[in-house]
């Protein structure tokens, strides 16, 4: 049975551009695989804690070493991280603020980015753990912006760095400028969809 996991961060919750469009690319890609589960995660309804000196010192802390408050930290990253590895699809709804991915989707990353679990260091450079996934990432945006801009390439990066190098990105931009660009950019996102989910 394939698993996809949807995370999206907008403050807007399912209400939001980026959240929408993940939700319907979830809701097809179910009604093709009616085998298949959804495991959603809204980051704004339920937030990840900030990265802080206490959080990163219980991930780097021998298992037997550990306190219990510093178990309780680990537990529940490995419980986010447990959830990543269980997908074979994972789909990001991602609305850009202040030209950068959303402060929860960030703290998100920073508990499931763990060097010996998601990433490893070998001598020929870092080696991503999260290897075999497919991912569809949905950008909203205010203004136009293009794909490469960096928050975007801050994505690819921090996925690829986790072994998730299969992505595809799809941008709904323009979003602020106008109701006429806005309607459009939004059903080129939806179309693009289909085709996706076709190929």
């Amino acid at each position: 049975m394939s698993t996809l996991l949807k995370i999206q961060s907008s403050l807007f919750n399912s209400h939001g551009q980026s959240s929408t469009l993940a939700t319907r690319f979830a809701e097809e890609w179910l009604a093709q695989n009616p085998e298949g589960k959804v495991v959603s995660r809204d980051l704004a309804e339920e937030p990840v804690p900030h990265l802080s000196l206490d959080r990163f010192q219980a991930f780097t802390t021998a298992p037997d070493e550990r306190t219990g408050a510093q178990q309780q930290v680990a537990d529940y990253s490995d419980g986010l991280i447990e959830e990543v590895q269980n997908a074979d699809v994972i789909v990001l709804g991602v609305p850009m603020y202040n030209f950068n991915v959303p402060t929860m989707l960030q703290s998100y990353f920073d508990h499931i980015a763990r060097a010996g679990i998601t990433f490893r260091y070998t001598k020929n450079g870092p080696e991503g753990l999260l290897k075999g996934k497919k991912a569809y990432v949905f950008i909203s945006r205010g203004g136009v912006y293009g794909e490469d801009h960096s928050q975007t390439s801050f994505l690819r990066q921090i996925l690829g760095f986790m072994g998730i190098t299969d992505v595809e990105f799809i941008h709904a931009e323009g979003l602020a400028l106008n109701d006429s660009h806005k309607a459009e950019s939004l059903a080129a996102a939806e179309d693009r969809i289909g085709e996706l989910l076709s190929a």
